[in-house]
């Protein structure tokens, strides 16, 4: 169905603390059908797994043993088995886990040693099709791709990627094309991992030559792109979106500032093809008081502040490509629960959340958006989108064809940011 203070999306992926600390309280499927997280009852804590396509959603608790550490990392896999992910000293050990009746099977999968020091390991974002999981080991110099579930002998170093990677954001439905954001001589670029290449590496953002650049999410079916730059303004993390192989720069439009409080997209629209301007956008705005939530297309130009429901998982959602967000939840009352938000765009938004008003967050809709003669979206429209429509509707070759990605080359920037 699938940040101003950037931050990276809570994917799952690995901590910058190098503690274990999983980087979401839920991760899910990529078909929407499954979630996982680890939640907590009487001071322990205990996997558990969501089913979300069905008539209600539910949990299953998964407890182990023995209770587990704070910072265990849990994904959950296409078949309905959760992943688990334990650091055990320097060994990092990998089990796949399902009802048994009253109690909880566990399949062991190997684990990855991590003898040097300073290296730390951590589950990348669940893989399209789901049944197979991948992690990143990031050391000192290089980043180490693991396929750690869905291999045929247990954990499988697949890649060696030079300098230290973070993210995690796949750019296909069939899970060849993997962005990482590469840290090397002292700037942060994102670049391409062909799983079918061998882990051949290319470059896919590169605004400028000593910008930071991390690509934040993405979508296959649009080709819209979120990512976080310095390069308008160096020092200061802006917020931006592309198109995947376009040649087109990348925009920054105003309103996706929100001053002096960290914005994480979290969700993006499927099933737009064609169409990135169209593409619905959730964002996490993370206040003072608690979180809320900020929606936003391409072709509207502003955003729409909604409060989370009650008990939200912050950072994890997903819509429908019809347009409904879906945001799981949790409270004493509802141990597992699933708003679901449609925002009319051009309306006032009605939240129809659990606990939740329709008033705004702070900063209101979050201004026009910028409509200065210098804006690159006119008319709630990219520069060239018609072109890039007529060109990808030209007549596919038979069989399953993943498109390289074009990079976003450097272009320039004084007049990508409305002001």
């Amino acid at each position: 169905m699938t940040a101003l203070a950037i931050e990276p999306p809570s994917t799952g992926g690995p901590d910058e603390d190098g503690d274990g600390t999983a980087g979401t309280v839920c991760a899910i499927t990529a078909d929407g059908a499954y979630a996982a997280r680890l939640a907590r009852a009487g001071g322990c804590w205990f996997p558990e797994r969501w089913t979300l396509d069905g008539p209600e959603p539910y949990a299953v608790p998964l407890p182990g043993n023995q209770p587990e550490e704070p910072g265990t990392q849990v994904q959950p896999m296409a078949d309905g088995r959760v992943l688990i992910h334990r650091l055990v000293e320097r060994r990092h050990c990998f089990s796949l886990l399902y009802p048994t009746g009253p109690g909880t099977g566990e399949l062991p999968l190997g684990s990855v040693e991590c003898p040097e020091p300073g290296t730390r390991l951590g589950l990348l974002p669940p893989a399209p099709g789901g049944a197979r999981a991948y992690a990143l080991a990031v050391g000192p110099h290089s980043t180490a791709l693991w396929l750690v579930a869905g291999g045929a002998f247990g954990p499988e170093h697949l890649a060696e990627v030079p300098g230290r990677c973070s993210g995690g954001v796949w750019l296909d439905r069939v899970g060849r094309l993997l962005a990482v954001d590469r840290e090397l001589d002292g700037c942060t670029k994102t670049v391409v991992v062909d799983l079918e290449r061998g882990g051949e590496v290319s470059p896919l953002l590169q605004i400028a030559a000593d910008s930071d650049d991390r690509l934040l999410l993405a979508d296959p079916d649009s080709g819209l792109l979120l990512i976080s730059s310095d390069a308008p303004h160096p020092g200061e993390e802006r917020l931006g979106w592309g198109v995947l192989g376009s040649t087109l720069p990348v925009r920054f439009p105003e309103c996706l500032r929100v001053p002096d409080l960290p914005v994480t997209p979290f969700a993006v629209q499927p099933g737009q093809s064609l169409m990135p301007e169209n593409c619905a956008v959730a964002l996490c705005v993370e206040g003072p008081d608690g979180d809320w939530i900020a929606l936003w297309r391409p072709a509207e130009r502003r955003l729409c502040h909604v409060p989370a429901p009650e008990g939200w998982l912050a950072g994890s959602g997903l819509w429908t490509p019809d347009g409904v967000l879906r945001l799981p939840y949790a409270t004493d009352e509802v141990p597992c629960g699933v708003a679901e938000l449609a925002a009319p765009w051009g309306e006032p938004v009605d939240a129809g959340l659990p606990g939740g008003t329709a008033a705004p967050g702070p900063g209101g809709t979050g201004g026009p958006g910028g409509a200065g003669p210098e804006d690159p979206v006119r008319d709630g429209t990219a520069p060239g989108a018609r072109e890039a429509s007529a060109e990808a509707a030209e007549p596919e070759p038979p069989g399953p064809v993943v498109a390289r990605p074009v990079p976003l080359q450097q272009a320039p920037l004084g007049r990508l940011v409305t002001n």
